[in-house]
């Protein structure tokens, strides 16, 4: 996205906001923001920052600036609540999340930097599914942490998200690029299923998997402004596009809201929109609240609350409650460097 970096008043980070993921630790819902400057976790019920994700420095690897996080998700590994990394440096870290401390050595195969992460399973094995700006996705067995395979290629430039579900019982990985397209892959085998999804009219900016009046659907964002919909199981596109953003789209995520499926865009003109993919209609007003570009979307359950948490090039992270559509109290607010705050209580 852009590098503005602008908007008075609480800043979550002292650089833009890259990449956001949510889950759980100890029974309470979290919240992880990737900046340019650090990796912040917070907690989504009292609205406090709760720790970070911070590189160790060793004697005979200093830490050069290169080991930068640009992505993150959220999963579980035994039970236990973990992130998943990529980073500037083109590697792919494991975090305990009850620790805040990285599992293991960094994973190493990409050629470049790691820009989307994401968990998923093969035959019951969590894996890990990278992808970067060299083009390729490549997928990891998280227990023995060794590449599966080799990497599923066919994009030819960045690819910019990646996102793991299922079709017809098997498990695949959907992905969108710079390229323009949108492809579909068997997790198990590392083939590409069908041809590319075509129509976006620029970059990939971000994909989504859900379900929509019981089929599943892949939602894409474009650079264009554009919000399409697809049919996972077919790969043929689901009505005309979302005319969603102006000069230029970002994020997208799809939740149920209500009981209703809904898709929560973000784009350039600083605003979240909501929409009904059933009827194409946008839900209510925009949410206004940030000051520039719109780079990551995550929700979550909050107290039995539908929340949007948000990031962006103003440097902050909001909170959105879907249903009354309104921000939830002022920015989160993040420790200076050098804190070291609380865990979690």
């Amino acid at each position: 996205m852009l590098s503005v970096n602008v908007g008075p008043g609480p800043a979550s980070h002292g650089d833009a906001v890259i990449s956001i993921a949510t889950g759980q630790v100890d029974g309470r819902p979290i919240a992880i923001s990737t900046g340019r400057d650090a990796v912040r976790i917070w907690d989504l019920i009292t609205r406090k920052q709760v720790g970070g994700l911070t590189i160790e420095e060793t004697a005979d690897e200093p830490l050069t600036g290169y080991e930068r996080i640009l992505s993150i998700a959220v999963g579980q590994m035994d039970g236990r609540p973990i992130a998943l990394s990529g980073g500037l440096d083109a590697t792919i870290r494991i975090w305990d999340l009850t620790t805040r401390r990285q599992i293991g050595d960094p994973l190493t195969g990409h050629e470049r930097s790691v820009v989307s992460v994401a968990f998923g399973q093969v035959n019951g094995r969590p894996v890990g599914i990278s992808a970067g700006k060299d083009a390729t996705i490549r997928i990891w067995d998280l227990t023995t942490r060794k590449q599966m395979g080799d990497p599923l290629t066919g994009h030819s430039g960045t690819i910019a998200s990646v996102m793991a579900s299922e079709m017809n019982g098997r498990p695949v990985v959907v992905s969108g690029g710079r390229d323009g397209t949108v492809r579909i892959w068997d997790l198990a085998t590392g083939k590409q299923i069908g041809d590319s999804l075509t129509g976006h009219k620029s970059n990939v900016t971000s994909v989504a998997v859900g379900d929509v009046n019981g089929r599943q659907v892949v939602v894409s964002g474009g650079w264009e402004g554009t919000v399409r919909l697809w049919d996972l199981a077919t790969g043929k596109p689901i009505g005309d596009p979302l005319l969603a953003h102006e000069p230029a789209g970002g994020p997208v995520v799809i939740t149920q809201m209500s009981g209703r499926p809904v898709i929560v865009s973000g784009g350039v003109d600083h605003t979240l929109r909501v929409w009904d993919p059933i009827t194409r209609a946008q839900i209510g007003e925009p949410l206004t609240g940030h000051d520039w570009a719109i780079n990551a979307i995550a929700v979550t359950q909050v107290n039995s609350r539908l929340i949007a948490v948000s990031g962006g090039e103003d440097r902050t992270v909001r909170t959105w409650d879907l249903i009354t559509r309104e921000q939830t109290g002022e920015p989160l607010v993040g420790h200076e460097p050098g804190i070291t705050p609380a865990g979690l209580q």
